[in-house]
């Protein structure tokens, strides 16, 4: 292991919130490998660039040989968070999850280091919890406490519903810490008021409470909310080279010193490089995102990859044409074809309901004619070349 102090310049690099002040210097002072929670409720079928800026920070702590525990929320995310929410989650089925954690946990296994690995499902302790258990569990937190957190209180003033099973969550996330003895949980902003619930219950169950580790939100492509798949303003670490480039390309200019720190991994110097070359004139905004862009795709498919998808880029945008090796797809064999569902099946959008959304905004096109019809004949679509957005191409063919 290297000496505290040069793993607490290195962990924390992109952490804004750490508690107690000073605890996760004083851990690392013990020289002792430390077990870093991390709980991620599979709700979503891709993992973005927001959602791999926390993953970033557990392998972190991976390379400084403490042990990653990943727990997977199957149980949570029947619950629903409802940090950050306006309203009361729509509760997934458990077998919404499992399909989501077969889609996700390939994925996320890529962006942590093999060894020092735990993975844990929650359902594993809170399944077998009886009513008994949960009043025990109840007992020990006050309306008052969760009342402290602002997505609550918000709501209770607006005289907007809050659901006895919303203020369940945080009770749950907090005994996963102590079901695995978490010495450290991380977690984006939006989870502070939940990780330090897994500090109250190791406290009254005997253990000694977790230091806090919270990284910021990486705002969307849109520049106004978080990355969100359920926005569309999202890019997927499992992305074309093509598509990663021309997507970061998007952005707006005031987002290029946090996707730098956050999503392309630049060193807390380099950021601020970029910070005071933009600010004095020295850096144009269009080069430093094509740099940023470059980074980005580099770092998920390695070298040379960047710029080659910079120059499919410049093709696309510069020269006005579409790219050589448009990708095909088969067409279903129907006389009439729903085409959201196509696009989805094509890989073009992530589902029916983006696709839908797509179309109804005039984002797709045949043959580099807009459509507005979900559903076309197809004999339309077959041997047609179909755009959806700036960047993604596909032809369909006969299955």
């Amino acid at each position: 292991m290297k000496a505290p102090a040069q793993q607490f310049e290195y962990i924390t690099g992109t952490v804004d919130v750490a508690l107690p002040e000073g605890e996760l210097m004083r851990q690392l002072e013990r020289e002792e490998p430390l077990r870093v929670k991390l709980g991620v409720d599979p709700t979503a079928p891709d993992v973005t660039l927001g959602w791999a800026v926390v993953f970033d920070l557990l392998r972190r702590f991976q390379e400084m040989g403490h042990t990653a525990v990943l727990i997977l929320g199957d149980f949570t995310a029947q619950v629903g968070d409802p940090s950050g929410t306006n309203a009361t989650r729509k509760r997934l089925s458990s077998d919404e999850i499992d399909a989501y954690v077969d889609s996700c946990l390939p994925t996320i296994r890529t962006l942590l280091l093999d060894e020092n690995l735990e993975i844990r499902r929650n359902s594993e302790w809170l399944a077998p919890m009886d009513m008994a258990d949960v009043l025990e569990l109840t007992a020990q937190v006050t309306v008052s406490r969760l009342m402290d957190r602002e997505d609550f209180s918000t709501r209770w003033k607006k005289n907007e519903p809050i659901s006895l099973i919303e203020f369940m969550y945080p009770i749950l996330q907090g005994t996963d810490s102590v079901a695995i003895r978490a010495d450290v949980e991380i977690g984006g902003t939006d989870q502070l008021l939940n990780l330090l619930m897994g500090r109250d219950l190791q406290e009254r169950a005997g253990q000694a409470p977790q230091s806090v580790l919270t990284v910021p939100l990486l705002v969307g492509v849109d520049g106004v909310h978080k990355m969100s798949q359920s926005l569309g303003n999202y890019i997927s670490v499992n992305a074309s080279p093509e598509d990663m480039f021309g997507k970061t390309m998007s952005i707006p200019d005031e987002l290029l010193p946090q996707w730098f720190r956050l999503a392309a991994g630049a060193t807390p110097d380099e950021t601020a490089n970029v910070v005071s070359s933009l600010a004095d004139g020295s850096a144009h905004p269009g080069e430093t995102k094509r740099d940023l862009a470059r980074r980005i795709v580099e770092r998920y498919h390695g070298p040379e990859s960047g710029g080659e998808a910079e120059r499919a880029f410049d093709r696309l945008f510069k020269e006005k044409l579409a790219p050589d090796d448009i990708p095909t797809a088969p067409l279903p064999a129907d006389e009439e074809v729903w085409l959201p569902r196509a696009l989805a099946d094509a890989g073009l959008v992530a589902s029916n309901s983006e696709g839908r959304r797509l179309i109804k905004h005039g984002a797709v096109k045949i043959d580099g004619e807009r459509v507005t019809e979900e559903l076309l004949p197809r004999s339309v679509l077959l041997g047609a070349t179909v755009q959806v957005g700036k960047r993604r191409f596909v032809k369909f063919v006969n299955g």
